[in-house]
């Protein structure tokens, strides 16, 4: 088996200019006067690139390496609606597409899946088209707790003759199936070591990360977990909501690595984070962004090769006040196809465009 990826859905439209900051650029703080990360606040990456302050955790995983950041994902024609575009996102589409498909159940149809319990995808949030379509089998897992207790309730409940009947047969074959994965990932769950590091018990985040750790410490052999951050429309008095959103990103993301470099998994795993769009180029009246186009991804994992990759999108070069995204984000995810799970899969993009971000590519 590959690697295991980890997505992060931003929820709202993540403010791209203010996670990744073009702090050399003056036209960045003409936009946004009112809003606009101060320099001595970011922390220089280049001469032009700086990351937000409140991401501070992270320089230790980019200073060894293993934090890559895309910039300028987005995709043609971008879609601001936020159900429309999370779904163009999530089922690697055109914006002229209704696709029912997840782009991960895409990219595995035809391929073969892990060895073990009956599941190749467990979602943290509530959020499962990712991994939706028949090639994978998905369960939404929210809390360890619940789902030990269904595990053992479906366990009690035990079998029942089919009684000759072909349908009835296949419902309770089905149903074997889910109890005998059930079993498996509850027996797992139970005897996984508990993280190095706690993560905080009241952030949904932290509640997330602690359950894939106990997942990917166990080995459970899945080809997927999701998790989501929320709360990131920030359409008014951005500039507080926002940085207390990036230090729970930062300082949970910085954690989860820590805990799997301890577990000795962080080589199995890649990290990778999303949002439905990012904000326009120019702040509003109400000290807030509205829906945007282009944002960055943040990508991590020991087996990644760190750095910036992509182009900024410019600030000098605006469509209707919106970034031209510089890189496709069906390319990012045909990259995190082709190196976590070594599958081809170019989701329709004419010319598609593999991203170096993996250290053995």
């Amino acid at each position: 088996m590959g690697r295991i990826l980890l997505l992060v859905e931003l929820k709202g439209g993540n403010d791209g200019l203010n996670t990744i900051v073009p702090y050399a650029d003056p036209r960045y703080r003409e936009l946004r006067p009112g809003i606009a990360v101060a320099r001595e606040q970011t922390i220089q990456l280049d001469e032009a690139t700086g990351l937000n302050g409140k991401l501070e955790p992270l320089m230790e995983s980019w200073k060894a390496g293993d934090l890559a950041i895309v910039q300028g994902v987005g995709y043609p024609a971008p879609n601001r609606s936020h159900f429309r575009s999370i779904e163009i996102w999530d089922t690697a589409s055109s914006a002229s597409q209704t696709l029912g498909e997840g782009w991960i159940a895409q990219a595995f149809k035809g391929a073969s899946r892990p060895s073990g319990p009956g599941v190749d995808s467990i979602v943290l949030d509530s959020n499962a088209l990712p991994s939706t379509g028949p090639a994978l089998r998905t369960i939404v897992m929210r809390d360890a707790e619940n789902f030990l207790h269904q595990a053992r309730a479906l366990k009690a409940a035990g079998g029942r003759s089919d009684d000759g009947n072909p349908a009835l047969r296949h419902l309770l074959a089905v149903r074997q199936e889910i109890n005998a994965a059930a079993q498996d990932l509850s027996e797992r769950l139970r005897s996984a070591p508990a993280p190095a590091e706690a993560y905080p018990e009241d952030l949904r985040l932290g509640r997330q990360f602690d359950l894939a750790t106990r997942l990917l410490a166990a080995r459970v052999p899945v080809v997927a977990l999701k998790g989501a951050l929320g709360g990131f429309d920030t359409h008014a008095n951005q500039a507080p909501t926002h940085e207390r959103l990036l230090s729970v990103l930062a300082a949970n993301l910085a954690l989860l690595r820590r805990n799997l470099i301890a577990a000795g998994c962080w080589d199995e795993v890649v990290v990778a984070t999303y949002s439905e769009f990012g904000r326009r180029a120019a702040q509003n009246a109400s000290a807030g962004t509205d829906h945007g186009t282009a944002a960055p991804m943040l990508v991590m994992g020991g087996g990644v090769k760190g750095g910036l990759h992509g182009a900024a999108a410019s600030l000098a070069d605006l469509e209707d006040g919106d970034l031209r995204h510089t890189v496709d984000f069906r390319d990012v995810f045909a990259t995190l196809a082709r190196g976590c799970w070594g599958l081809s899969e170019d989701f329709g993009v004419r010319s598609p465009r593999r991203l170096a971000l993996f250290g053995d590519a």
